[in-house]
């Protein structure tokens, strides 16, 4: 049987709001069984039951770690492979957002634990969104040409500084080997006003590295500091200095240095030998990145020696900025256009945040762009709060949250763009020919 574009649509239309419900039902399961990164082990056992459920061709678990990928085959020939990507681990973020589903987990295990844990950055409605539109697609199958992958991948919070983890250790595992992608698609949940569509053409969100400044001194107790070698002032003099690194870029580029843990080994009379410092670098141009980390690295030296101390910085952790090029957002904007309208597709201005999307879309093309689940508005230059609604949360708050209802129009974005990618109405000039 043959059915035209539009009433495949409306087949698809159809089968995301028959979809809807589990789709919150699933969400509401991750949510209260949240788990970090690089330990999604009971996620990725969820994930591979709703798969099979769905009916997907073929399902690969167990990649760099707890990731997922599973492809489903079209009914009609074609040379095109739609990946849908969602993230499936969560933060060390006590919840207070009030919902009946609160995360309680406490992970007692994890490296620098225990740790309160909770979706705090909304994955589980990636990970259920994602999930459902495997049902959605599998309802009609045999209408599509091509096929369709389902991409679930841990640890994008970053995984422990001694663990590999994340998009580029599924690539670097051999995730995709000869069924690589044509097109990865995702979208962001974030406090923008419900189902409005956030798009960026550019370097939406941020390249980013962690820092480690380790420094040396010699422990003495405090009484007697002259004895020693204090560590404590030139992680100080790093940590001031650091706030002025902005100034040695152009200040038309976006830059952030930060310092949001500190390591010793000591007591409160007793100067150690030992600071850790362990931060992080973001710029939206990606070129400034190794200028913001050889100047970092020329205050840590400096500070070091005028004090006597020494010290060193690792830089690890590298995730590339997220470049939604105009190719592909001109290429997928009409596709969500066409299920929203185009009054809620909204241009929005880039983000300090990093996200490993960046990876895939990088090496396969695609488009990575922001979907709103809150009761907010969009000002000029701002989000605010609507009157009588739950409020602005951000992304990592423990107050975060999501509207159920909103998921509904985001499983049809995704299930939408898969489907025009495969029949040609989501190309470039560049990649899925």
């Amino acid at each position: 049987m043959t059915i035209d574009e539009q009433e495949l649509r409306s087949a698809i239309d159809g089968a995301a709001a028959r979809v809807h419900g589990d789709l919150v039902g699933w969400r509401h399961h991750l949510h209260a069984h949240p788990e970090l990164s690089n330990r999604e082990v009971a996620t990725e056992a969820f994930i591979v039951e709703r798969l099979t459920e769905a009916g997907v061709d073929e399902i690969h678990q167990g990649i760099a770690g707890h990731g997922v990928v599973a492809l489903l085959k079209g009914g009609r020939p074609g040379p095109r492979i739609a990946a849908l990507r969602a993230d499936t681990d969560a933060l060390p973020v006590a919840e207070t957002s009030g919902v009946d589903f609160a995360s309680t987990v406490v992970d007692e295990n994890y490296p620098g634990g225990p740790f309160p844990v909770s979706h705090a950055c909304g994955h589980d409605c990636h990970t259920a969104t994602v999930l459902g539109a495997a049902h959605v697609l599998a309802s009609v199958r045999e209408h599509l040409p091509g096929s369709v992958m389902f991409i679930f991948q841990p640890a994008e919070e970053g995984p422990p500084v001694d663990e590999p983890g994340g998009a580029q250790a599924m690539v670097d595992a051999g995730a995709f080997g000869s069924t690589a992608p044509t097109m990865v698609f995702g979208m962001h949940v974030a406090p923008f006003p419900k189902g409005i569509v956030g798009v960026h053409v550019g370097n939406q969100f941020a390249a980013s590295c962690m820092v480690k400044v380790t420094i040396e001194g010699k422990q003495v107790h405090g009484s007697t500091p002259w004895f020693g070698v204090d560590p404590y002032p030139v992680a100080a003099q790093i940590i001031t200095g650091s706030a002025q690194i902005y100034r040695q870029v152009p200040a038309t580029n976006a830059i952030t240095v930060s310092f949001g843990h500190l390591d010793d080994v000591g007591r409160f009379n007793i100067i150690g030998a030992t600071v850790t410092l362990w931060g992080t670098i973001r710029c939206l141009s990606a070129g400034d990145m190794a200028t913001a980390q050889a100047n970092l690295r020329t205050l840590v030296d400096g500070a070091a020696a005028s004090f006597g101390a020494t010290a060193t910085v690792e830089y690890l952790q590298d995730v590339p900025p997220v470049t939604n090029t105009p190719e592909w957002v001109d290429a997928i904007r009409p596709s969500i256009e066409r299920v929203v309208g185009d009054e809620r597709v909204v241009d929005v201005p880039p983000a300090m945040g990093y996200d490993d999307m960046s990876v895939f879309v990088r090496d396969f093309g695609g488009a990575y762009f922001n979907y709103g689940v809150q009761d907010t508005r969009l000002t000029v230059d701002s989000i605010e709060p609507v009157e009588g609604g739950r409020g602005i949360a951000m992304n990592h708050a423990p107050n975060f949250y999501a509207d159920d209802d909103a998921l509904l129009d985001y499983l049809r974005i995704f299930a939408h763009v898969a489907n025009d990618h495969l029949h040609g109405a989501a190309t470039t000039s560049t990649n899925g020919q």
